[in-house]
């Protein structure tokens, strides 16, 4: 027997009390604030309003010591955030004011919450934009088993976020050290009138000398579903999910008669998060016009791979007024420094390497925070399993985790 069998089998041997959540906690919603008022205002409190990371930072602050929050709109409707001290809490965002600490440990509750995102986000409403309605919110059920049962099980579970927290400053820090040796290998310094990258002479062209600037045929809104064969990949899905899709019939259509990359070709994205650059697979997908263009160059003379390290560091010049945009004419003017292929070759080879150790999933440090991460979960669902005190009745199905 563990300990906490052991804790449960002295404290609550018949099972475990549940309650809802309005009964043990007072929760309220935080005050508006606008991204404006945080740019005119900066200062060190972090504003924390629909997403787990702060919306930036401003010079006042109207919470403190009450570190658990919850998204009430927006995509990441139900996400639970934890933020210690003082901090802005945003008008999309409910705090979980524990009402009396000897019932209830602050820690297990942010676990208890988290387990049960899934539960927290059906009772979410999803006409327009996702929402939580405090009411609802009130009537989710958790357990309450006794507190030294609750302080163990936060032991176990801080133990798995702690390694977690510190594999991600360490992540941090590597791609910090990435960005530092990409720019020092990819920026040529002139040494007696000669443009030179790690002692080899380079050639400076404009990105229209190096190849044609092309992008895909332009799919109208009502030729694209929700489900499909092919995705079809948006400016705000590129590089991500993706969330429409097009016919096999269209895509095999309209990559014959028009613009197509090729596998390794680098993608970069022309409006929105500008620069973005993504080389494409060679796996069946589409891609907006305009919106997502890319180079078709040689390979005898310029690397796929060495673009897409070298876009990591141009400074890219857009234009536009609420949304920036990278027209055609801009991209094809921009220079950038070639230097001969053995040199190209020899530096993507280092930056692939750490190009893995910083992003690849399937190894280095991504793949060690996703591999404790699910331990993280696997264990958070067992251990916050309990048998509810009432003889007969089944786990609350408002609990069930994710």
């Amino acid at each position: 027997m563990n300990k906490i069998d052991e804790l449960i089998a002295q404290y609550c041997p018949n099972g475990v009390e549940y309650k809802k959540l309005g009964e043990v906690c007072e929760i309220k919603t935080g005050q508006q604030v606008s991204k404006i008022e945080i740019q005119q205002n900066p200062g060190k409190f972090p504003v924390i309003n629909s997403g787990r990371e702060p919306l930036g930072f401003i010079n006042q602050y109207n919470t403190e010591n009450n570190p658990i929050g919850i998204t009430t709109r927006g995509a990441g409707v139900g996400s639970i955030t934890w933020c210690e001290g003082k901090y802005f809490r945003g008008n999309l965002n409910y705090s979980a004011t524990i009402k009396n600490p000897k019932l209830l440990d602050v820690r297990f509750l942010y676990h208890i919450l988290i387990n049960s995102r899934t539960s927290i986000q059906k009772l979410a409403t999803f006409n327009g934009i996702p929402a939580l309605n405090k009411s609802k919110l009130e009537k989710l059920t958790i357990p309450i088993p006794p507190l030294p049962v609750q302080q163990e099980i936060v032991n176990i579970l801080d133990k798995f976020t702690e390694l977690e927290a510190k594999l991600e400053a360490e992540l941090e820090a590597r791609r910090k050290q990435y960005e530092y040796y990409r720019n020092q290998l990819l920026t040529p310094v002139e040494v007696d009138g000669k443009w030179l990258m790690n002692g080899k002479e380079v050639e400076w062209k404009t990105l229209g000398e190096v190849g044609r600037i092309c992008m895909c045929k332009r799919v109208m809104k009502k030729e694209t579903s929700p489900f499909g064969d092919i995705p079809f990949y948006k400016i705000g899905t590129f590089g991500k999910e993706p969330d429409a899709f097009i016919s096999t019939e269209l895509y095999e259509k309209y990559k014959e008669k028009y613009s197509f990359p090729k596998t390794g070709d680098v993608l970069i994205s022309a409006s929105g998060t500008i620069g973005r650059a993504v080389i494409y697979d060679g796996k069946p997908a589409y891609f907006q016009d305009s919106n997502i263009v890319w180079i078709d160059n040689d390979e005898k003379e310029v690397l796929n791979r060495f673009l897409f390290y070298l876009y990591g560091i141009i400074k890219w010049k857009t234009e536009g007024g609420t949304i920036a945009r990278l027209y055609n004419d801009n991209l094809a003017k921009i220079k950038i420094p070639i230097p001969p292929l053995s040199e190209q070759e020899r530096i993507v080879e280092i930056l692939d390497k750490f190009e893995a150790l910083v992003n690849d999933i399937s190894e280095g440090l991504p793949a060690e925070i996703e591999a404790r991460r699910k331990q993280y979960e696997y264990y958070r669902g067992k251990l916050l399993l309990f048998q509810p005190v009432t003889a007969g009745l089944t786990r609350s199905p408002q609990n069930n985790g994710e």
